[in-house]
């Protein structure tokens, strides 16, 4: 695997730094680390914005083409992840809250608290080419206690497709709609299975990737080749494959171990962003297609 070097792109401002007490998820997360923010679930809009959540202080960013920072939203909650639906509304995953939507700068909405089996904790999402919006819940499982979910919501109706996960966290669909791949953190694993789910059953599932090192993989992003980026938690670096499970590179950060998310330029699909929640940094590489 070629490895590449990635640069800071940008980084929290220090007026964006929390100061005082940590949160009870910070607490939790990180015991004993005056944590500042923790950043998460990198996404791209139609106009090139930048959008991170930071969990444990419930604030949502949006950082434009030329690196500016404004907070969009700040809840009582533990946002982990955020997307725009088709319809333009602002969804996310909230650990403590559930399926939300984001309705005011300070105000949300519940969309499903998981009833009649309550969420363990959400994790991360992404929706898929059709608009069907796949979520994990990660809550605290692990491989003692390997009951982490994956769900679908589409049309109105949510489906709990996996339930197995040791600790589900980044969730990606391939750009054909074919493949849904599933970081199971607590295993080192990326898992992988078809969009097109059985009826009433779960799905066949396998294991795409098996990585070492780190905690294990948290956020994932594909881009129009068909590539899969993983962010190696705890590893201060980021993976990139091909469609076949191939290597294609490995980026490392020049500072922070705490690797939690990718995502794809989506003018150009060579380029990665990569998130440090240790710092609040975003770094980005520039990917040349790998050799033949």
């Amino acid at each position: 695997m070629t490895a590449f070097a990635a640069t800071q792109w940008s980084a929290l401002p220090d007026e964006f730094h929390h100061r005082g007490e940590p949160s009870a998820w910070a607490k939790m997360t990180r015991p004993g680390h005056p944590m500042h923010s923790f950043l998460e679930a990198a996404f791209f809009d139609e106009s090139a914005n930048l959008w991170l959540s930071d969990v444990p202080y419930g604030r949502v960013f949006r950082i434009s083409p030329a690196g500016d920072w404004a907070l969009m939203h700040q809840i009582d909650g533990e946002p982990h992840a955020m997307r725009l639906a088709p319809d333009g509304r602002r969804i996310a995953v909230d650990y403590r809250n559930g399926l939300i939507e984001l309705t005011g700068k300070s105000s949300f909405s519940v969309l499903h608290s998981g009833a009649p089996t309550p969420f363990l904790g959400l994790s991360d999402m992404t929706y898929g080419p059709d608009g069907a919006l796949w979520f994990t819940d990660s809550g605290r499982s692990s491989l003692s206690d390997a009951r982490g979910r994956v769900y679908r919501w589409h049309d109105g109706t949510l489906r709990c497709v996996l339930d197995c996960v040791p600790y589900s966290n980044g969730i990606a669909v391939s750009p054909d709609n074919s493949w849904v791949y599933v970081a199971a953190t607590r295993a080192n694993q990326v898992w992988k299975f078809s969009t097109r789910l059985p009826d009433k059953e779960p799905p066949m599932v396998g294991t795409y990737l098996h990585l070492s090192g780190g905690l294990g993989p948290d956020g994932l992003a594909c881009n129009a080749l068909g590539w899969l980026a993983v962010a190696q938690a705890q590893a201060g670096r980021a993976y990139v494959f091909d469609s076949l499970g191939d290597p294609v590179a490995e980026i490392r950060l020049p500072r922070g171990l705490w690797t939690t998310s990718v995502a794809f330029d989506p003018a150009d699909p060579h380029r990665l962003f990569i998130v440090d929640a240790q710092y609040g940094g975003v770094f980005t590489c520039q990917i040349p297609a790998p050799r033949t």
